[in-house]
């Protein structure tokens, strides 16, 4: 047994001791969320800080999954999220494998990529590029000019320029065209690497309210994110989610409850694909990165 001295033991337990003060200063505010969101009025009233209710309700989540305009959001976001992830890594594997190889004007293109990470057009530009190409008030305008981060071309392009030449050069000889080998060959090597992505790019478009507010005009093609800020910059949870049902509306719960309950409900979805792809997070960016 390795002989441990008394600043080591010192050292661990301070570290111990710092580690679970962390966890818990970041845990506690999904511990209050969950706990306010559960609270009778009566209750929230009283307690000027509340941590345990004395009597769980679930009138606040019975109330946001009574609104139309909530479960259509969330809806949109789950359609964004999904197809703006697949045209994502559809776009980024593919130029990234192109670029991995010496292609006709590689290094423009690449200085172009790199000029992009620099140099941001600004927000007005934007808007007018999406306006003229029709994109304007449409969920498509969250996906298209987003498809292709340059930080994860990038990093897929240094992955693939890792992946040993031999192995295509053997494909190409049985006769495997350029498509085939991306799609046979280097996408299944690169699990790692797209699975991190995958999340990284799922989390941006779950996250992402400043394009809906900035292009989407038509209310009900807002995400979920979008509602959200309704809901609490506006502190007016039960009109900003515009329930339907008469009878919920004769006595809601309170508005900080369904501030709450909306909060939980539109971050758990994504919270709960973090244990799947978690651990190719070290693999796929740290492989990519020092490889080629």
């Amino acid at each position: 047994m390795k002989f441990r001295s008394r600043a080591d033991r010192i050292f661990d337990w301070a570290n111990a001791g710092f580690l679970a003060v962390l966890a818990l200063a970041m845990i506690f505010p999904f511990f209050y969320l969950f706990s306010v969101s559960f609270t009778t009025f009566d209750e929230y009233l009283r307690s000027q800080f509340l941590i345990w209710p004395k009597k769980w309700v679930a009138d606040a989540y019975l109330y946001i999954l009574e609104s139309q305009s909530f479960m259509r959001s969330l809806k949109v976001t789950v359609i964004i999220t999904l197809i703006g992830t697949a045209t994502n890594l559809a776009f980024t594997s593919m130029m990234a494998y192109g670029l991995s190889r010496k292609i006709i004007g590689q290094q423009t293109i690449m200085f172009m990529v790199l000029f992009t990470m620099l140099f941001s057009a600004g927000m007005i530009p934007s808007y007018l590029v999406v306006k003229e190409t029709g994109l304007l008030d449409s969920i498509w305008a969250l996906i298209i000019p987003s498809a292709i981060a340059p930080f994860n071309l990038i990093i897929v392009r240094q992955f693939f320029m890792g992946i040993p030449r031999e192995i295509e050069e053997s494909a190409i000889m049985d006769g495997a065209n350029d498509l085939s080998i991306f799609a046979r060959i280097i996408l299944p090597l690169s699990k790692p690497v797209l699975a991190t992505f995958t999340l990284f790019y799922a989390v941006g478009h779950w996250n992402n309210y400043f394009s809906g507010i900035l292009y989407l005009n038509d209310a009900t093609k807002w995400p979920i994110q979008v509602i959200l800020r309704q809901i609490v910059v506006q502190s007016d949870a039960i009109n900003a989610l515009g329930v339907a049902n008469q009878a919920m509306l004769e006595s809601p719960p309170p508005p900080e409850t369904v501030q709450m309950a909306a909060i939980l409900v539109a971050t758990v979805p994504i919270l709960i694909i973090y244990p799947f792809l978690q651990k190719h997070f070290a693999k796929g960016v740290m492989v990519g990165s020092i490889k080629g």
